[in-house]
């Protein structure tokens, strides 16, 4: 039996009548950018998340990456930044000539922890005044901002971020490229900070035909610019107020994106029913003492972007179930402080053991709507077939 890490295609055919009638309408009109058709999709994420102003971008990168442009970041400018999580996160920050500030995370939901950020706080950052920002003792770099990653499709426990927030007089941009819909006491992912960053890449729960993303913000003023900085810096064709870059949706992706949008809380409930089962099949398989199910944190739901689980001879068990002909996936092998591109920055293994402990146990499983009973129970009778033979 064959089980993919994930079935676009499988995906693809329940949708395909629905797609194709909303896309006709852009290529008939070559209404190809922007456009109503983006506006549409943009009035749809502003529902969603519950926010004031939603921005259409041409990726989940250039969403971070304009969010912090939108917040003057840049040079001599700090972001707190789990090393736990997709480059992008990290990559599009340093692109601007930030420094990311690299912490470690919460080992039972694997994301930012709010310990370990008041700790980098409190260790290398003085404030001297009371309106002043914190700055590093070292490198006199001025602390900006937090930049929490809402993981695998669960929120950060942001109540003691945003506390920190406040206190340190901080930006909060969250990442929730892979957490769309989930919700933390009851607020949408990317509404609780100050702007809230989201990817629809082809694997994401709402997926695009290609590369689009997302902002949102609830300070319109933001908003505002945010949107001028998305078309090379203006409101207006051929007049630019500031630098900005090409940062727009193609109207195509919109039309994709809204009619999956619809489908959106569906597909999620069918992920959560197939989280639950695998936990059913672990107890049976007799699995749980040995591999580690994931955690959802309190007052916090999840919306299984990815189902991962901690697994004693990872690599071994991912090689047997390869053989087997069962997808799984390393999200992430190397945590971010230990990347060559960042070897600059001073970190070495050991700074951030949870981190660096995670990318040694993780293993993501298949998880989507499409998933069948079968190929679950497959999946988990293989697993326990590994560990007996040992």
């Amino acid at each position: 039996m064959k089980v993919p890490l994930l079935d676009l295609v499988g995906q693809y055919k329940t949708i395909k009548d629905d797609v194709l009638a909303a896309i006709t309408p852009v290529m008939e009109t070559q209404h190809l950018i922007l456009g109503p058709t983006v506006e549409k999709f943009e009035a749809a994420m502003a529902e969603l998340t519950q926010a004031k102003s939603s921005i259409a971008m041409s990726s989940g990168s250039d969403a971070i990456l304009i969010a912090a442009m939108g917040l003057k970041l840049g040079p001599q400018d700090d972001v707190i930044v789990p090393s736990f999580t997709f480059f992008a996160t990290a990559g599009c920050i340093a692109r601007l000539g930030i420094r990311p500030v690299f912490v470690d995370i919460d080992p039972a939901t694997y994301c930012l922890s709010a310990d370990a950020v008041t700790k980098v706080i409190v260790r290398d950052y003085v404030v001297k005044g009371d309106d002043a920002l914190p700055v590093h003792r070292k490198t006199g770099r001025t602390l900006r901002a937090i930049l929490p990653v809402h993981l695998y499709g669960q929120c950060v426990d942001m109540d003691p971020i945003l506390k920190i927030a406040q206190i340190y007089r901080l930006h909060v941009i969250e990442d929730a490229a892979q957490a769309i819909d989930a919700h933390y006491k009851g607020h949408p992912a990317g509404s609780m900070g100050t702007v809230g960053c989201f990817s629809f890449y082809p694997t994401k729960n709402l997926g695009a035909f290609g590369d689009a993303g997302h902002v949102v913000t609830n300070d319109t003023a933001l908003g505002d610019y945010i949107r001028k900085l998305r078309v090379h810096g203006g409101h207006e064709r051929y007049y630019h107020d500031v630098v900005g870059i090409n940062g727009r949706m193609d109207a195509i992706q919109a039309a994709v994106l809204t009619v999956k949008m619809k489908k959106l809380k569906g597909w999620i409930k069918a992920r959560q029913e197939r989280a639950a089962k695998y936990r059913v099949l672990f107890d049976q398989q007799k699995l749980g003492g040995i591999v580690t199910p994931p955690a959802v944190g309190a007052d916090r739901d999840h919306t299984w972007h990815q189902f991962v689980i901690r697994a004693p001879r990872r690599d071994a068990l991912r090689e047997f179930l390869k053989a087997a002909d069962i997808g799984s996936e390393v999200y992430y092998p190397l945590p971010l402080h230990m990347q060559k591109c960042f070897e600059g920055l001073g970190y070495r293994e050991g700074d951030l053991p949870e981190s660096e402990k995670a990318a040694k146990e993780v293993l993501a499983l298949p998880i989507y709507p499409e998933l069948t009973a079968e190929q679950q129970e497959f999946v988990v009778t293989k697993m326990a077939e590994f560990y007996r033979k040992k």
